[in-house]
Protein backbone atom coordinates (compact mmCIF):
# COMPACT_ATOMS: atom_id res chain seq x y z
CA UNK A 1 0.00 0.00 0.00
CA UNK A 2 1.33 3.39 -0.94
CA UNK A 3 1.75 5.73 2.01
CA UNK A 4 4.60 7.89 0.81
CA UNK A 5 5.51 11.00 2.78
CA UNK A 6 4.88 12.96 -0.40
CA UNK A 7 4.37 11.60 -3.90
CA UNK A 8 3.71 14.08 -6.68
CA UNK A 9 1.74 12.66 -9.59
CA UNK A 10 1.22 13.94 -13.10
CA UNK A 11 -1.78 12.02 -14.33
CA UNK A 12 -2.49 12.30 -18.05
CA UNK A 13 -4.74 10.20 -20.27
CA UNK A 14 -7.62 7.81 -19.92
CA UNK A 15 -5.70 5.02 -18.19
CA UNK A 16 -4.92 7.29 -15.28
CA UNK A 17 -8.45 7.99 -14.11
CA UNK A 18 -9.86 6.21 -11.01
CA UNK A 19 -11.84 3.01 -11.15
CA UNK A 20 -15.57 3.39 -10.74
CA UNK A 21 -16.11 0.87 -7.99
CA UNK A 22 -12.73 0.51 -6.32
CA UNK A 23 -12.27 1.32 -2.68
CA UNK A 24 -9.79 4.12 -2.03
CA UNK A 25 -7.30 1.71 -0.50
CA UNK A 26 -7.48 -0.27 -3.74
CA UNK A 27 -6.90 2.91 -5.71
CA UNK A 28 -3.88 3.77 -3.59
CA UNK A 29 -2.46 0.31 -4.14
CA UNK A 30 -2.81 0.54 -7.92
CA UNK A 31 -1.26 3.99 -8.32
CA UNK A 32 2.19 2.58 -9.19
CA UNK A 33 0.59 0.46 -11.95
CA UNK A 34 -0.89 3.47 -13.70
CA UNK A 35 2.42 4.49 -15.23
CA UNK A 36 2.65 2.37 -18.38
CA UNK A 37 -0.42 0.43 -17.31
CA UNK A 38 -1.02 -3.00 -18.78
CA UNK A 39 -4.53 -3.55 -20.21
CA UNK A 40 -5.42 -5.70 -17.19
CA UNK A 41 -4.77 -2.71 -14.92
CA UNK A 42 -7.06 -0.35 -16.83
CA UNK A 43 -10.50 -0.15 -15.17
CA UNK A 44 -13.31 -1.32 -17.45
CA UNK A 45 -15.00 2.08 -17.52
CA UNK A 46 -11.80 3.72 -18.77
CA UNK A 47 -11.42 1.64 -21.92
CA UNK A 48 -13.99 3.78 -23.71
CA UNK A 49 -12.08 5.78 -26.35
CA UNK A 50 -14.41 8.73 -25.69
CA UNK A 51 -13.09 9.12 -22.14
CA UNK A 52 -11.53 12.44 -21.19
CA UNK A 53 -7.83 13.23 -21.63
CA UNK A 54 -7.07 15.32 -18.58
CA UNK A 55 -3.75 16.42 -17.06
CA UNK A 56 -3.79 16.43 -13.26
CA UNK A 57 -1.04 17.48 -10.91
CA UNK A 58 -1.54 16.22 -7.39
CA UNK A 59 -0.07 14.54 -4.37
CA UNK A 60 -0.43 11.51 -2.19
CA UNK A 61 0.58 13.00 1.14
CA UNK A 62 -0.58 11.43 4.36
CA UNK A 63 0.85 13.30 7.35
CA UNK A 64 2.79 11.08 9.74
CA UNK A 65 0.81 10.08 12.83
CA UNK A 66 2.14 11.31 16.17
CA UNK A 67 0.84 10.75 19.68
CA UNK A 68 -1.71 13.31 20.95
CA UNK A 69 0.26 14.13 24.10
CA UNK A 70 -0.96 16.58 26.76
CA UNK A 71 1.69 19.05 25.58
CA UNK A 72 0.43 18.90 22.00
CA UNK A 73 -3.18 19.29 23.14
CA UNK A 74 -2.16 22.30 25.19
CA UNK A 75 -0.72 23.90 22.05
CA UNK A 76 -3.95 23.65 20.06
CA UNK A 77 -5.75 26.75 18.82
CA UNK A 78 -9.30 27.58 19.92
CA UNK A 79 -11.19 30.86 20.35
CA UNK A 80 -10.66 32.67 23.65
CA UNK A 81 -12.41 30.97 26.55
CA UNK A 82 -12.59 27.54 24.90
CA UNK A 83 -10.62 24.44 25.87
CA UNK A 84 -10.26 20.90 24.58
CA UNK A 85 -9.72 17.99 26.98
CA UNK A 86 -9.76 14.20 26.82
CA UNK A 87 -13.18 12.85 27.82
CA UNK A 88 -12.54 9.14 27.22
CA UNK A 89 -9.72 6.93 25.94
CA UNK A 90 -9.27 3.35 24.71
CA UNK A 91 -12.58 3.41 22.86
CA UNK A 92 -11.40 1.34 19.91
CA UNK A 93 -12.51 3.17 16.77
CA UNK A 94 -15.19 5.64 17.95
CA UNK A 95 -17.24 7.12 15.11
CA UNK A 96 -20.67 8.77 15.28
CA UNK A 97 -21.83 10.41 18.51
CA UNK A 98 -25.43 10.97 19.62
CA UNK A 99 -27.20 12.19 22.73
CA UNK A 100 -30.61 10.88 23.80
CA UNK A 101 -33.37 13.20 24.92
CA UNK A 102 -32.65 12.05 28.48
CA UNK A 103 -29.07 13.29 28.10
CA UNK A 104 -27.20 10.01 27.69
CA UNK A 105 -24.10 10.08 25.45
CA UNK A 106 -23.43 7.28 22.94
CA UNK A 107 -20.79 6.51 20.33
CA UNK A 108 -20.69 3.87 17.59
CA UNK A 109 -17.73 1.80 16.42
CA UNK A 110 -18.26 0.40 12.92
CA UNK A 111 -15.25 -1.91 13.09
CA UNK A 112 -16.45 -3.52 16.31
CA UNK A 113 -20.13 -3.11 15.41
CA UNK A 114 -20.90 -1.63 18.83
CA UNK A 115 -22.83 1.20 20.45
CA UNK A 116 -21.22 2.35 23.71
CA UNK A 117 -22.91 4.38 26.44
CA UNK A 118 -20.53 6.80 28.22
CA UNK A 119 -21.35 8.41 31.56
CA UNK A 120 -19.68 11.20 33.51
CA UNK A 121 -21.07 10.35 36.93
CA UNK A 122 -19.24 13.03 38.91
CA UNK A 123 -19.45 15.86 36.34
CA UNK A 124 -15.69 16.33 36.17
CA UNK A 125 -15.51 16.30 32.37
CA UNK A 126 -14.24 12.70 32.14
CA UNK A 127 -16.18 9.53 31.42
CA UNK A 128 -16.40 7.39 34.57
CA UNK A 129 -18.19 4.41 33.07
CA UNK A 130 -18.83 2.82 29.71
CA UNK A 131 -20.98 -0.07 28.59
CA UNK A 132 -21.79 -1.66 25.25
CA UNK A 133 -25.55 -1.35 24.83
CA UNK A 134 -25.99 -2.69 21.28
CA UNK A 135 -24.03 -4.72 18.77
CA UNK A 136 -24.58 -5.46 15.10
CA UNK A 137 -22.07 -5.97 12.30
CA UNK A 138 -20.85 -2.61 10.91
CA UNK A 139 -23.06 -0.46 13.15
CA UNK A 140 -22.44 3.20 12.34
CA UNK A 141 -25.39 5.62 12.21
CA UNK A 142 -27.24 6.59 15.40
CA UNK A 143 -30.10 8.96 16.22
CA UNK A 144 -32.78 9.35 18.88
CA UNK A 145 -36.44 10.29 18.95
CA UNK A 146 -38.01 10.37 22.39
CA UNK A 147 -37.34 7.04 24.07
CA UNK A 148 -36.42 5.27 20.82
CA UNK A 149 -32.97 4.83 19.32
CA UNK A 150 -32.46 4.39 15.58
CA UNK A 151 -29.30 2.61 14.46
CA UNK A 152 -27.91 1.78 11.03
CA UNK A 153 -25.44 -0.62 9.51
CA UNK A 154 -24.48 -0.49 5.83
CA UNK A 155 -27.73 -2.06 4.66
CA UNK A 156 -30.16 -2.22 7.61
CA UNK A 157 -31.95 0.18 9.96
CA UNK A 158 -32.91 -0.86 13.50
CA UNK A 159 -34.95 0.66 16.31
CA UNK A 160 -34.55 -0.02 20.02
CA UNK A 161 -36.26 1.24 23.17
CA UNK A 162 -34.16 3.39 25.51
CA UNK A 163 -34.37 2.50 29.20
CA UNK A 164 -34.23 5.08 31.96
CA UNK A 165 -30.61 4.20 32.71
CA UNK A 166 -29.63 4.68 29.06
CA UNK A 167 -29.33 1.03 28.13
CA UNK A 168 -31.00 -0.10 24.91
CA UNK A 169 -33.54 -2.88 24.57
CA UNK A 170 -33.74 -5.50 21.84
CA UNK A 171 -33.02 -4.32 18.32
CA UNK A 172 -35.87 -4.49 15.80
CA UNK A 173 -34.96 -4.41 12.12
CA UNK A 174 -37.27 -1.85 10.45
CA UNK A 175 -35.64 -1.57 7.02
CA UNK A 176 -33.23 -3.58 4.95
CA UNK A 177 -31.75 -3.89 1.48
CA UNK A 178 -30.04 -0.51 1.41
CA UNK A 179 -27.18 -0.55 -1.13
CA UNK A 180 -23.90 -2.22 -0.26
CA UNK A 181 -21.16 0.19 0.71
CA UNK A 182 -18.46 0.24 -1.94
CA UNK A 183 -16.14 3.20 -1.36
CA UNK A 184 -18.55 4.93 1.05
CA UNK A 185 -20.11 2.41 3.47
CA UNK A 186 -20.74 4.73 6.41
CA UNK A 187 -24.47 5.34 6.73
CA UNK A 188 -25.76 8.14 8.96
CA UNK A 189 -29.28 9.17 9.88
CA UNK A 190 -31.37 11.69 11.79
CA UNK A 191 -35.01 12.29 12.67
CA UNK A 192 -36.53 15.31 10.95
CA UNK A 193 -39.03 17.81 12.36
CA UNK A 194 -41.66 15.97 10.29
CA UNK A 195 -41.02 12.81 12.31
CA UNK A 196 -39.44 11.03 9.35
CA UNK A 197 -36.02 9.37 9.20
CA UNK A 198 -33.45 10.94 6.88
CA UNK A 199 -30.66 8.61 5.79
CA UNK A 200 -27.47 9.43 3.89
CA UNK A 201 -26.38 6.74 1.43
CA UNK A 202 -22.96 7.41 -0.10
CA UNK A 203 -21.72 6.54 -3.57
CA UNK A 204 -19.95 3.27 -4.30
CA UNK A 205 -17.18 5.06 -6.16
CA UNK A 206 -15.29 8.30 -6.64
CA UNK A 207 -17.28 9.41 -9.70
CA UNK A 208 -19.38 7.02 -11.77
CA UNK A 209 -22.87 6.21 -12.92
CA UNK A 210 -24.53 4.19 -10.14
CA UNK A 211 -26.63 1.10 -10.85
CA UNK A 212 -28.68 1.49 -7.65
CA UNK A 213 -30.79 4.66 -7.53
CA UNK A 214 -30.38 4.96 -3.75
CA UNK A 215 -26.60 5.41 -3.93
CA UNK A 216 -25.36 9.01 -3.58
CA UNK A 217 -28.69 10.18 -2.16
CA UNK A 218 -30.58 11.29 0.90
CA UNK A 219 -33.35 8.78 1.57
CA UNK A 220 -36.46 9.57 3.63
CA UNK A 221 -38.72 7.02 5.28
CA UNK A 222 -41.16 6.64 8.16
CA UNK A 223 -39.90 5.38 11.51
CA UNK A 224 -41.47 1.98 10.85
CA UNK A 225 -39.56 1.62 7.57
CA UNK A 226 -42.50 2.43 5.31
CA UNK A 227 -42.82 5.31 2.79
CA UNK A 228 -39.20 4.92 1.73
CA UNK A 229 -38.23 7.34 -1.04
CA UNK A 230 -35.30 9.31 -2.43
CA UNK A 231 -35.45 12.80 -0.93
CA UNK A 232 -32.46 14.33 -2.80
CA UNK A 233 -29.77 13.00 -5.13
CA UNK A 234 -26.31 13.82 -6.51
CA UNK A 235 -24.77 13.72 -3.01
CA UNK A 236 -21.47 11.82 -3.17
CA UNK A 237 -20.99 11.18 0.56
CA UNK A 238 -22.91 13.39 2.99
CA UNK A 239 -21.93 11.85 6.32
CA UNK A 240 -22.60 15.04 8.30
CA UNK A 241 -26.04 16.63 8.05
CA UNK A 242 -28.82 17.98 10.23
CA UNK A 243 -31.85 20.22 10.50
CA UNK A 244 -31.33 23.77 11.67
CA UNK A 245 -33.14 23.92 15.03
CA UNK A 246 -36.55 25.54 14.87
CA UNK A 247 -36.78 25.16 11.09
CA UNK A 248 -37.39 22.53 8.43
CA UNK A 249 -34.11 23.44 6.71
CA UNK A 250 -31.76 20.49 6.15
CA UNK A 251 -28.05 21.21 5.67
CA UNK A 252 -25.16 18.86 5.04
CA UNK A 253 -21.47 18.64 4.14
CA UNK A 254 -20.69 16.57 1.04
CA UNK A 255 -17.29 15.01 0.27
CA UNK A 256 -15.92 16.31 -3.02
CA UNK A 257 -14.69 14.24 -5.97
CA UNK A 258 -11.07 13.09 -5.88
CA UNK A 259 -8.51 12.90 -8.70
CA UNK A 260 -9.26 16.42 -9.93
CA UNK A 261 -6.21 18.06 -8.33
CA UNK A 262 -5.07 19.48 -5.00
CA UNK A 263 -7.44 22.42 -5.45
CA UNK A 264 -10.44 20.52 -6.76
CA UNK A 265 -13.10 19.64 -5.71
CA UNK A 266 -13.95 21.88 -2.74
CA UNK A 267 -16.01 20.30 -0.01
CA UNK A 268 -19.64 21.41 -0.32
CA UNK A 269 -22.04 22.73 2.30
CA UNK A 270 -25.49 22.21 0.82
CA UNK A 271 -29.00 23.13 1.76
CA UNK A 272 -30.61 19.80 0.96
CA UNK A 273 -34.13 20.15 -0.40
CA UNK A 274 -36.70 17.64 -1.56
CA UNK A 275 -36.39 16.67 -5.21
CA UNK A 276 -33.15 18.56 -5.78
CA UNK A 277 -30.11 17.13 -7.57
CA UNK A 278 -26.69 18.28 -6.31
CA UNK A 279 -24.50 17.52 -9.32
CA UNK A 280 -22.49 14.41 -8.56
CA UNK A 281 -20.90 12.79 -10.53
CA UNK A 282 -20.97 15.09 -13.56
CA UNK A 283 -21.07 18.55 -11.95
CA UNK A 284 -19.47 19.98 -8.82
CA UNK A 285 -18.99 23.22 -6.88
CA UNK A 286 -20.29 26.31 -8.71
CA UNK A 287 -21.52 24.33 -11.74
CA UNK A 288 -18.08 23.16 -12.83
CA UNK A 289 -18.17 20.19 -15.20
CA UNK A 290 -16.31 17.03 -14.27
CA UNK A 291 -13.91 16.48 -17.22
CA UNK A 292 -13.49 12.81 -16.32
CA UNK A 293 -17.12 11.74 -16.45
CA UNK A 294 -20.12 12.33 -18.65
CA UNK A 295 -23.71 11.07 -18.47
CA UNK A 296 -24.60 7.88 -20.33
CA UNK A 297 -26.21 8.14 -23.74
CA UNK A 298 -29.71 9.55 -23.53
CA UNK A 299 -29.11 11.25 -20.16
CA UNK A 300 -27.98 14.59 -21.57
CA UNK A 301 -24.63 16.36 -21.47
CA UNK A 302 -22.61 17.62 -18.51
CA UNK A 303 -23.77 21.14 -19.31
CA UNK A 304 -27.41 20.07 -19.33
CA UNK A 305 -26.81 18.23 -16.06
CA UNK A 306 -25.42 21.45 -14.59
CA UNK A 307 -28.57 23.35 -15.50
CA UNK A 308 -30.69 21.07 -13.34
CA UNK A 309 -28.21 20.78 -10.46
CA UNK A 310 -28.30 22.83 -7.26
CA UNK A 311 -25.11 24.63 -6.25
CA UNK A 312 -23.75 24.54 -2.69
CA UNK A 313 -24.42 27.48 -0.40
CA UNK A 314 -20.82 27.42 0.88
CA UNK A 315 -17.60 25.61 -0.01
CA UNK A 316 -14.46 24.69 1.92
CA UNK A 317 -10.90 23.50 1.37
CA UNK A 318 -10.71 20.48 -0.98
CA UNK A 319 -10.06 17.04 0.52
CA UNK A 320 -10.66 18.22 4.11
CA UNK A 321 -13.14 15.29 4.42
CA UNK A 322 -16.15 16.55 6.41
CA UNK A 323 -17.58 14.05 8.86
CA UNK A 324 -20.32 14.42 11.49
CA UNK A 325 -22.00 17.81 11.79
CA UNK A 326 -24.03 19.28 14.63
CA UNK A 327 -26.00 22.45 15.14
CA UNK A 328 -25.07 23.87 18.52
CA UNK A 329 -28.06 23.45 20.84
CA UNK A 330 -26.48 24.05 24.24
CA UNK A 331 -26.74 27.12 26.45
CA UNK A 332 -23.08 27.44 27.44
CA UNK A 333 -21.30 28.88 24.39
CA UNK A 334 -21.47 32.65 23.83
CA UNK A 335 -24.55 34.07 22.16
CA UNK A 336 -22.58 34.62 18.95
CA UNK A 337 -22.59 30.84 18.38
CA UNK A 338 -26.34 30.35 18.69
CA UNK A 339 -27.75 28.77 15.54
CA UNK A 340 -24.32 27.93 14.13
CA UNK A 341 -23.21 24.49 12.97
CA UNK A 342 -19.95 22.69 13.66
CA UNK A 343 -18.33 19.86 11.71
CA UNK A 344 -15.40 17.50 12.20
CA UNK A 345 -12.92 17.55 9.30
CA UNK A 346 -11.20 14.18 9.16
CA UNK A 347 -8.24 15.38 7.12
CA UNK A 348 -6.74 14.74 3.70
CA UNK A 349 -4.24 12.12 2.60
CA UNK A 350 -4.09 13.39 -0.96
CA UNK A 351 -3.28 17.09 -0.92
CA UNK A 352 -0.26 19.34 -0.48
CA UNK A 353 -0.48 21.13 1.80
CA UNK A 354 -2.77 18.81 3.77
CA UNK A 355 -6.25 20.06 4.66
CA UNK A 356 -8.73 19.27 7.41
CA UNK A 357 -7.67 17.76 10.75
CA UNK A 358 -9.83 20.34 12.53
CA UNK A 359 -13.27 21.30 13.72
CA UNK A 360 -14.91 24.06 11.71
CA UNK A 361 -17.71 26.45 12.51
CA UNK A 362 -20.41 27.23 9.95
CA UNK A 363 -21.41 30.77 10.78
CA UNK A 364 -25.02 31.77 10.19
CA UNK A 365 -26.15 35.38 9.82
CA UNK A 366 -29.82 36.35 9.72
CA UNK A 367 -30.61 32.65 9.60
CA UNK A 368 -28.52 31.98 6.49
CA UNK A 369 -25.08 30.32 6.08
CA UNK A 370 -22.48 33.09 5.84
CA UNK A 371 -19.07 31.42 6.08
CA UNK A 372 -16.97 28.52 7.31
CA UNK A 373 -14.03 29.10 9.62
CA UNK A 374 -11.62 27.01 11.75
CA UNK A 375 -12.83 26.50 15.30
CA UNK A 376 -10.42 23.91 16.74
CA UNK A 377 -7.04 23.68 14.99
CA UNK A 378 -3.80 21.94 15.87
CA UNK A 379 -4.40 18.28 15.05
CA UNK A 380 -2.27 19.03 11.96
CA UNK A 381 1.31 20.09 12.75
CA UNK A 382 3.74 21.60 10.23
CA UNK A 383 7.51 21.67 10.68
CA UNK A 384 9.79 22.77 7.84
CA UNK A 385 7.23 21.88 5.16
CA UNK A 386 6.74 18.45 6.69
CA UNK A 387 3.43 17.57 8.25
CA UNK A 388 2.30 15.41 11.16
CA UNK A 389 -1.19 14.70 12.46
CA UNK A 390 -2.39 13.61 15.87
CA UNK A 391 -5.98 12.68 15.10
CA UNK A 392 -8.38 11.48 12.42
CA UNK A 393 -11.64 13.10 13.45
CA UNK A 394 -15.04 11.48 12.94
CA UNK A 395 -17.94 12.21 15.31
CA UNK A 396 -19.20 15.52 16.71
CA UNK A 397 -22.25 16.26 18.84
CA UNK A 398 -23.57 18.73 21.40
CA UNK A 399 -23.48 17.10 24.83
CA UNK A 400 -26.04 17.38 27.62
CA UNK A 401 -23.71 19.79 29.45
CA UNK A 402 -23.50 22.21 26.50
CA UNK A 403 -19.99 21.12 25.49
CA UNK A 404 -19.09 19.66 22.10
CA UNK A 405 -17.93 16.04 22.00
CA UNK A 406 -15.47 14.98 19.30
CA UNK A 407 -14.27 11.48 18.40
CA UNK A 408 -10.92 10.38 16.95
CA UNK A 409 -11.33 6.87 15.57
CA UNK A 410 -7.62 6.23 15.04
CA UNK A 411 -6.44 7.08 18.56
CA UNK A 412 -9.58 5.71 20.22
CA UNK A 413 -10.40 8.96 21.96
CA UNK A 414 -13.29 11.27 22.62
CA UNK A 415 -12.60 14.93 23.38
CA UNK A 416 -14.71 17.48 25.21
CA UNK A 417 -14.68 21.06 23.89
CA UNK A 418 -15.90 23.39 26.61
CA UNK A 419 -16.29 27.11 27.25
CA UNK A 420 -15.31 28.95 30.42
CA UNK A 421 -16.78 32.44 30.71
CA UNK A 422 -14.18 33.43 33.29
CA UNK A 423 -11.34 32.57 30.88
CA UNK A 424 -12.88 34.57 28.04
CA UNK A 425 -12.11 38.25 27.30
CA UNK A 426 -14.05 40.76 29.37
CA UNK A 427 -15.94 41.85 26.25
CA UNK A 428 -17.58 38.43 26.16
CA UNK A 429 -17.04 38.26 22.41
CA UNK A 430 -14.78 35.31 21.55
CA UNK A 431 -11.87 35.96 19.25
CA UNK A 432 -11.95 33.63 16.24
CA UNK A 433 -9.59 30.69 16.05
CA UNK A 434 -6.56 31.32 13.86
CA UNK A 435 -5.44 28.72 11.36
CA UNK A 436 -3.30 28.66 8.24
CA UNK A 437 -6.05 26.71 6.49
CA UNK A 438 -7.81 28.64 3.70
CA UNK A 439 -11.13 30.19 4.61
CA UNK A 440 -14.45 29.23 3.10
CA UNK A 441 -16.55 31.65 1.09
CA UNK A 442 -20.13 31.78 -0.11
CA UNK A 443 -20.75 29.97 -3.38
CA UNK A 444 -20.59 30.34 -6.26
CA UNK A 445 -17.94 32.91 -7.20
CA UNK A 446 -15.56 33.75 -4.41
CA UNK A 447 -14.70 30.43 -2.81
CA UNK A 448 -10.97 30.27 -2.12
CA UNK A 449 -9.81 26.73 -2.80
CA UNK A 450 -6.20 25.94 -1.89
CA UNK A 451 -3.77 23.88 -4.36
CA UNK A 452 -3.95 20.53 -6.67
CA UNK A 453 -4.63 16.29 -5.96
CA UNK A 454 -5.80 12.55 -6.37
CA UNK A 455 -8.36 9.92 -4.46
CA UNK A 456 -10.14 9.27 -1.07
CA UNK A 457 -10.07 6.52 1.54
CA UNK A 458 -13.39 5.16 2.76
CA UNK A 459 -14.11 7.76 5.44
Amino acid sequence: MLRAPCLALLLTGTALLPAAAQSSDDMRATIPNLEGAEPSNVPENLKDPKAADVAITGHVLEPAAVEPTPERLQAMTLPDGFAIDVFAEDLGHPRMIAVSEAGHLYVTDRQAGTVTLLKDEDDDGRADSRSVVAQEDQMHGIAFDGDTAFLMTVTDVFSAPVAEDGTLGELTRIATDFPEGGQHPNRTLTVGPDGMLYISVGSTCNACGETNDENATMVRMAKDGSQREIFASGLRNTIGFGFKPGTEELYGFDHGIDWLGDDEQPEEFNRIQEGKQYGWPYVYADSKLNPQDEPPEGKGTNAEWAEKSTEPVLMYTPHAAPMQMTFYQGNVFPEAYEGDAFAAMRGSWNRKPPSGYEVVRVRFEDGKPAGIEPFVSGFLIERDEKWEQMGRLAGLATGPDGALYLSDDVNGRMYRISYDREAAPSSGVPAPSESPAPQAAPAPEETPVPETAPAQPAQ
